[in-house]
């Protein structure tokens, strides 16, 4: 079967496609996935340049989606045909969070999902949304999942909330029209007027050039009539995370899932006290809360958005349409 390989040490021009053996039948509590669909995350790009080493002849992509083709022993939750989608953190069934670093993530510590079959266990699985092809339920795994957990899982999202969202790649996007399903009120940010309109066009509710208004965090609280928003996902890190706090009500609710601009930095510690407002490092979710996620999803009106399809041997080539920025969303895999 072809996979996407990528050799030591690391880079876009050290992916190859190679063949290697079919992986056979599933055994007892495993299932067999003709896998169809994939997308690309800011941590996929880590590993895929080097940035985030990894063993030679790694499988990238931590989201895979496909088709059921077969089921071994004890497994009752899936059928051969059903579309199913994988976890970010398979070992993380449901509870509180307890893994902290990604030594069984897909595509880092372990093979991921840029190859045409895999067997694994079924719990590495949840079902796909209803009505989703591969590349959409793909989204789910890890932007869309993280969006989840930061506004409802943890964070508690109502109607009529107010939520401010950093950019428009696929945690924002997600973040927007789950937002929006719960009936909250949406602050978006971007350097782009087009990709701007384009927000606005999903329900965005405020809309904030951050070139043009450097202080977006005093623009954004004055949209709230000065009280703040409820909930802040915080994509940037360092970089950003001083407006954030800006933006955020008094006992608000920040969710750091985010590091783009950069890994360390200062945080006004004095300004996150007098808002009193919790941060919150997450990283994804377990299984259960994406089978909540997936019930969420299955009424039908939410689609992700999918800028761009590559196919499976241009992986090199959509990962730097990733790094020029130039997307709104999620970027596809399909094979």
């Amino acid at each position: 079967m072809k996979v996407m390989a990528l050799q030591s040490p690391g880079g876009l021009d050290r992916l190859v496609l190679e063949e290697r053996p079919d992986p056979g039948e599933p055994g007892p509590g495993e299932i067999r996935v003709a896998l169809h669909g994939s997308s690309l995350n800011f941590h996929d790009l880590g590993v895929a340049t080097g940035r985030m080493p990894t063993e030679n002849g790694r499988i990238p992509l931590a989201d895979g989606a496909g088709l059921v083709e077969s089921v071994g022993a004890g497994v009752d939750e899936f059928a051969p045909g059903d579309m199913v989608v994988s976890c970010f953190f398979p070992d993380w069934q449901d509870g509180a969070p307890r893994v902290g670093d990604f030594s069984r993530t897909p595509g880092d510590g372990i093979d991921g999902f840029a190859q045409e079959h895999v067997v694994l266990p079924a719990t590495a699985f949840t079902h796909a949304p209803a009505g989703y092809d591969a590349v959409e339920a793909a989204t789910i795994t890890t932007a869309g999942l993280t969006a989840w957990r930061a506004l409802v899982a943890d964070g508690g999202l109502k109607p009529g909330d107010t939520v401010l969202l950093l950019g428009t790649g696929g945690v924002s996007i997600w973040g927007l029209q789950i937002a929006k399903l719960m009936g909250a009120n949406v602050a978006i940010t971007s350097s782009s007027g087009e990709k701007l309109e384009r927000a606005r066009d999903l329900g965005a509710d405020f809309l904030v050039n951050y070139r043009e208004q450097q202080d977006w965090g005093r623009v954004v609280r004055n949209w709230t009539s000065g009280r703040g928003v409820d909930h802040v996902v915080e994509v940037g890190g360092p970089g950003t995370l001083a407006q954030s706090i800006e933006a955020v009500r008094v006992g608000g609710h920040i969710s750091l899932i985010g590091v783009l601009t950069g890994g360390a930095g200062q945080v006004p510690t004095a300004a996150l006290m007098a808002k009193q407002a919790r941060l919150q490092g997450l990283i994804v979710g377990s299984r259960r809360q994406q089978q909540d996620f997936v019930r969420a999803l299955d009424g039908g009106t939410i689609r992700p958005i999918v800028d761009r399809r590559f196919p499976l041997e241009k992986l090199a080539d959509a990962f730097r349409f990733e790094i020029s920025g130039g997307h709104f969303g999620k970027i596809g895999m399909e094979w």
